[in-house]
């Protein structure tokens, strides 16, 4: 007697297929919208250390402009979590992409000394930044095979440094045929980004969750570059007419707690080096504006060395063991730059504490909406990792405050840098211990999480 055939789900259609051109073209679309966004948020870094002299900025001064950066991405990452819950993750990766775009244009015409308005403005850019990689990363999630998962949502995070690397060359290259304001200008490229958007469909697991069947099907269709008839049963998902953060506090207090304590601990020491190393390098040690940027395009190369390692790593050892070791190495590093006695060690230790310390960031986020049903995958996501981005916000200002003087070019002194790096060591430390009481997921069905 011959056994009955059991079809197989979408989903577990997508699991046993090689990937499609359609699916690459997803993850190429999200790859190249994290980079382009965060090119103009690490631009800001070198733009802020070209404008202290002719804007006679104070430390106060330019770490408001730094923190109003990261306020920005706090206030995304909360409000597009949850409308890519509400609204589908395409349509917010859409608004997110043109709310960056807008502002940046109108950051380029900030009066001379207007660093008030470059501030505000900032806070708009980075609200569109925030919301990009919370969106981006269920996004690809819900369209790829669960044993690659890891990787190829990473990916989204992976090249991110990419924008550092361009953001590097930019300044070392463009930053004075173009000046300042053309820096910025270059920010509205990714306004292309919009025509790419429009090839794609929504998320499957989004349209289940709203009920919305047949357009899934079209959906999973899509992703394997099948006929809509030949897509298996749609697999079970709990359909949601509301997804809301009563619900993340209720249900999935533990997951927010390991995400918003991880994402701080993280994000703290990595964004603060983005955000101060130029500078440090620059008036602390000497360096010239050019070798500031190409040092930093080796930490830009380190920084997606790193983080495409954690993505692959995440795949084959874990999701937690990754998080760990990468979050000890990279305090490594931090206690390196903290006592370092000249530019080319503190420069050493920045490599370390990047390639590692951030570096765990080409799972970080993807980990963390994995920790969510699909039913608030992107509200859980982007509450958790918007709350522990707050720590952009500590980071720069922290800096900034530590540094002060009347104008930084002539008040930088690096008696701030022991305690801070050490300080970011011990938070990588703290980091690198709580992902280990999260869940693994690694090869795990979206559907049993």
């Amino acid at each position: 007697m011959t056994a009955p055939t059991v079809e197989l789900t979408a989903a577990q259609q997508i699991d046993q297929r090689p990937l499609t051109g359609h699916q690459r073209s997803l993850i190429a679309l999200v790859v190249t919208g994290n980079i382009s966004e965060f090119f103009d948020m690490f631009l800001i870094g070198f733009v802020v250390s070209l404008l202290t002299k002719p804007w006679n900025l104070t430390g106060f001064e330019a770490g408001i402009i730094l923190a109003c950066s990261g306020l920005g991405t706090v206030i995304g990452a909360i409000m597009w979590g949850r409308l890519a819950d509400k609204i589908g993750r395409r349509n917010a990766f859409f608004w997110c992409v043109l709310l960056f775009v807008v502002f940046t244009g109108v950051s380029v015409f900030t009066p001379d000394r207007g660093w008030v308005i470059l501030a505000l403005l900032r806070v708009l850019v980075g609200m569109g930044v925030g919301g990009l990689n919370i969106t981006s990363i269920p996004y690809v999630q819900e369209f790829v095979p669960a044993k690659q998962r890891g990787l190829l949502a990473g990916l989204a995070s992976v090249f991110i440094p990419i924008g550092l690397l361009l953001g590097a060359q930019a300044q070392t290259w463009l930053g004075g045929p173009l000046g300042w304001r053309g820096l910025i200008a270059l920010g509205v490229i990714p306004v292309f980004l919009l025509i790419w958007l429009r090839l794609v469909p929504e998320s499957p697991r989004f349209l289940q969750t709203k009920g919305r069947t047949d357009e899934a099907r079209k959906a999973y269709a899509w992703a394997m570059e099948i006929p809509v008839e030949e897509v298996g049963v749609l697999p079970v998902v709990e359909t949601s007419t509301k997804s809301s953060y009563s619900l993340i506090f209720t249900k999935y207090r533990k997951s927010l707690g390991i995400i918003t304590l991880g994402s701080f601990a993280f994000i703290l020491g990595s964004f603060t080096v983005q955000s101060w190393g130029q500078t440090l390098l620059k008036d602390g040690f000497g360096y010239t504006a050019a070798t500031v940027g190409a040092l930093f395009t080796w930490v830009s190369l380190a920084d997606v060395a790193g983080r495409l390692s954690s993505a692959w790593l995440a795949d084959r050892i874990g999701r937690r063991w990754v998080m760990f070791s990468f979050g000890l190495l990279g305090a490594v590093g931090c206690l390196i730059a903290a006592f370092a006695h000249s530019g080319t060690v503190f420069f050493v230790g920045i490599l370390i504490a990047m390639m590692f310390g951030d570096g765990a960031f080409g799972i970080l986020n993807a980990f963390g909406a994995e920790q969510f049903p699909n039913e608030a995958r992107s509200t859980g996501l982007g509450l958790g990792y918007g709350i522990g981005a707050t720590a952009k916000i500590f980071g720069p200002a922290l800096m900034g405050a530590l540094i002060g003087g009347s104008m930084i070019k002539q008040n930088v002194t690096l008696s701030a840098v022991p305690p801070a790096f050490i300080l970011f060591a011990v938070l990588l430390v703290v980091g690198a211990v709580t992902y280990l009481f999260a869940k693994e997921t690694r090869a795990v069905s979206l559907e049993k999480i």
